[in-house]
This record gives structure tokens, C-alpha cells and sequence, in this order.
């Protein structure tokens, strides 16, 4: 589990949370809170938790989900042993810390806490990697300190091995 500061919860994100304000710098971001991350959340299409504040605000937030990738799609070092088939990935579909927030190391701490959950769900329901698309190259470069890479052929879209995942949360 990610340790957050003293005054910050995380929790799931509910209807009573103060969506619109948040400010990430990113309209994109900030759009898929405001407009689209509950409905999704009510319609078991992906799940978002959110980071609250002091004062009740929003400081960030993640949204995870689950998918397939081609078999094709995949590097060497992972199609090895692999069924060729569409496979299952839990996907980092959003993750952002509103301006206010930052200084504080919410984005790493967020990002620590959604991989965390995507082992734990790992436990349950097989994945073989954690996918996410990078809006840009510094949230790319931001990914890549952490060990994700380019899915061959998908420029931003990056990829951390369930292997990786493993080791990361285990620390083996």
C-alpha cells in the first residue's frame, strides 16, 4: 500500500465528490473525471479511486480497467510460452494530481497504490501485463522511471510485465 500525507484518503470515487473542481493541468484528464469516470464506474467498466484532501478536495485520482491485447502486439520476451489469442491486461486508463496538490509526491504515490491493486486483482483475475497510452512525452518519460516500455508498433502506449508487477510488489 502507498503511504499518502497526513490529511489524505483514498477512497472510491462516489457522486458526492467534488469532480469539476478538479485541475490537473491536462484537459483530457480533467474531462474524464468531471464527465465520464462515474458513468463508467456505474457501469462496471472501469473503476476509479480517488486521492481527497484536506477540506474534502480532489487531489488526484486513477482509473483502472481491464482489456485485452493481441497476441501480435506483444514483445518477444513476453509472447514466449504464450497462447496466440487475444490475452488479458489491466489497464492504467487515468491518473492525475490536481495543481494545488502537487509537491507532495501524489502522482508516484498514486501510481505505486494503482499498480498495488492491479497485482492484488492479479491474484484473482490473470493478467500478463499492465497497459496504459501516454498523452504526452513527459507522462511518458514519467512511466518509463517506473519500468513500463513501448509495446512494439504503439508509440505511447507502454506496457509493464507481469513479471515486472511481481517483483515490484513482492520486492523479489
Amino acid at each position: 500500500m502507498a503511504r499518502f500525507p497526513a490529511g489524505y484518503r483514498l477512497e472510491p470515487l462516489r457522486s458526492t465528490h467534488r469532480r469539476a473542481a478538479f485541475r490537473s493541468g491536462q484537459a483530457q484528464v480533467d474531462d474524464w473525471l468531471a464527465r465520464s469516470a462515474l458513468q463508467a464506474q456505474g457501469k462496471h467498466l472501469s473503476a476509479t479511486k480517488v486521492l481527497v484532501g484536506p477540506a474534502d478536495s480532489l487531489a488526484g485520482f486513477y482509473t483502472l480497467a481491464t482489456a485485452q491485447v493481441d497476441f501480435k502486439d506483444l514483445p518477444p520476451e513476453i509472447m514466449r510460452q504464450l497462447p496466440r489469442r487475444a490475452l488479458p491486461v489491466a489497464v492504467l486508463a487515468w491518473l492525475g494530481v490536481d495543481q494545488d496538490h502537487r509537491g507532495h509526491g501524489l502522482v508516484s504515490r498514486l501510481l505505486a497504490q494503482a499498480l498495488r491493486d492491479c497485482y492484488e486483482a492479479g491474484q484473482t483475475f490473470a493478467i500478463i501485463a499492465v497497459v496504459l497510452d501516454c498523452i504526452d512525452d513527459s507522462a511518458k518519460a514519467f512511466y518509463g522511471r517506473w519500468g513500463f516500455r513501448e509495446l512494439p508498433g504503439h508509440g505511447n502506449r507502454l506496457y509493464l510485465s507481469w513479471a515486472e508487477l511481481e517483483a515490484m510488489a513482492t520486492g523479489a
